[in-house]
Formats: structure tokens, C-alpha cells, sequence
């Protein structure tokens, strides 16, 4: 007999055990009866059911990383080995809808299946060099409204679209440093041209200056200013105390020799 209490009481302990289960944080659960889903959603904290008749389907609601490796086709036709990250997450609220229409296989269903879809229609607008420059985040941009498009009201929210790697096909590399550095040197031609023309204009420029000051001087210099200048000289040299010769004829001396 008391054997058999203890059998018993074991048993009860069994059936109280699994008549209880734990909904976790970031997640919501739906008691499925009979395979007949209810219509409430449990929210994370512990719930009671009946293991004979019901289960919990859970469903996460934070936010999911998800990881794939694919090739992505290019404008030019180029296979594009690409790694990429989707983060989405499912609303509440379309939890039973989701389960009903797709069921808990749903990221492989319909997230997956979707994405693959939506960055080859995209990627392929797009040449392969542009998803390793600047246009990386126009790419993710638009793989993420496309998915948004084609998920709508479906219960799934996109949050973003990453392109983590890009591997370009052999040769491709090689050609790309080619032309950046072409692009480069022509940059660097176009500088020196435009300083050899700023040289040139400021030559150009001190030569105008120079034939300016030229002409000025030579209209202001006319017969009376030469003799002028030369009568100031002429007393200047009378005036000084060393010996000299000078020749002139009045208007312009001519300083023979002079004594130091």
C-alpha cells in the first residue's frame, strides 16, 4: 500500500508539473487544444493547462537576427556572394493569424522566402560594384520596403536590412582598383592644370602690372622734366666739395672724373 501511495503521489507531482509551463520575456504563447487554437494570447509569466488535452505554441516578439548566405544577381548579369542580416519582429496582436495561415515554421515560410525574392529584384538593378560602395544603404533600403510591401498586414514588421559582407567575383576586384585609379590620377591632372593656370594668370597679370607702370612713367616723362632733373643734379654736383670736371651744355652734366 505503501508503495503504491507513493506511485501515486509521484504521478500527481508529474501531472501538476506538466500542467504548468513559462511564456519567457520577448515572447507570447496560444493554448492549442485538440489542434483548435484560443483566441486569447498569454502574455510572458506562467500559465496552467491541461498536458492531456492542450499545448503552448510559442512565438517570439522581440526582435529576431537572422543570418543568410546567397548569391545576388547583379545588373551586368554577376553572381554576387553576399552575407546579410534581417531583423524583424512579429506584432502581438497577429500572432493567432500568423500561426492559422502559416504556422510556427513561418521565418522559413514566408520571412526567408520573401527575402530572397525581394534583394534579387532589387540587387538586380544594381551593378555589382555598387554594392560595395556608397550605395550599400540604398540597396538595404530597398530590400526592407519591398519586404515591408510584400509582408504587409501579414503580422511581420522589417526592421532593417544589412548587407554585413560582399564577396565580387574574381577579376572584378582588379578592375575596380583600376579605375579608382584612374579616376584618381585624372583628379590629380585636373589639379595640376588648374594651379598651372592660376600661375599663368598671376604672370600674366604682375607682366600687366609692369607694362602699366611702364607706360605711366614714360608719358610722365617729358623734355622739361629731363631738364629739370638734370639742373638739380648739376647743382648738386657744384655744391659738393670734391674736385671734378663736368662737361655740359646747360640742360644735361656729363661727370668727367672725381676725386674719392
Amino acid at each position: 500500500m505503501k508503495e503504491i501511495k507513493l506511485f501515486g503521489l509521484f504521478f500527481i507531482c508529474i501531472i501538476l508539473f506538466n500542467s504548468c509551463a513559462v511564456v519567457r520575456p520577448g515572447e507570447v504563447g496560444v493554448k492549442q487544444t485538440f489542434g483548435k487554437l484560443k483566441k486569447n494570447v498569454i502574455t510572458p509569466g506562467l500559465t496552467g493547462l491541461n498536458p492531456f488535452t492542450t499545448r503552448l505554441v510559442r512565438i517570439p516578439t522581440r526582435t529576431v537576427n537572422q543570418e543568410v548566405k546567397l548569391n545576388l544577381p547583379s545588373k551586368e548579369g554577376l553572381n554576387v556572394r553576399a552575407e546579410i542580416s534581417i531583423l524583424y519582429h512579429v506584432e502581438k496582436e497577429k500572432t493567432i493569424d500568423i500561426i492559422n495561415q502559416v504556422g510556427i515554421d513561418f521565418e522559413k515560410v514566408l520571412i526567408l522566402s520573401t527575402f530572397r525574392s525581394a534583394s534579387a529584384d532589387v540587387c538586380a538593378k544594381f551593378f555589382a560594384k555598387d554594392m560595395h560602395s556608397g550605395k550599400r544603404s540604398f540597396i538595404e533600403k530597398e530590400i526592407q520596403e519591398l519586404m515591408t510591401k510584400l509582408l504587409e498586414n501579414r503580422g511581420f514588421i522589417i526592421e532593417a536590412v544589412l548587407l554585413k559582407s560582399i564577396t565580387l567575383p574574381s577579376g572584378l576586384y582588379a578592375a575596380i582598383e583600376s579605375k579608382l585609379r584612374a579616376e584618381q590620377e585624372a583628379q590629380q591632372m585636373v589639379f595640376i592644370l588648374q594651379r598651372e593656370r592660376k600661375e599663368a594668370d598671376r604672370k600674366r597679370i604682375e607682366a600687366e602690372g609692369i607694362r602699366d607702370a611702364q607706360k605711366i612713367i614714360k608719358e610722365g616723362i617729358t623734355d622739361a622734366t629731363i631738364e629739370w632733373r638734370s639742373l638739380e643734379v648739376l647743382k648738386e654736383l657744384a655744391s659738393s666739395t670734391n674736385a671734378k670736371i663736368i662737361i655740359t651744355d646747360g640742360k644735361t652734366p656729363v661727370l668727367i672724373n672725381s676725386d674719392k
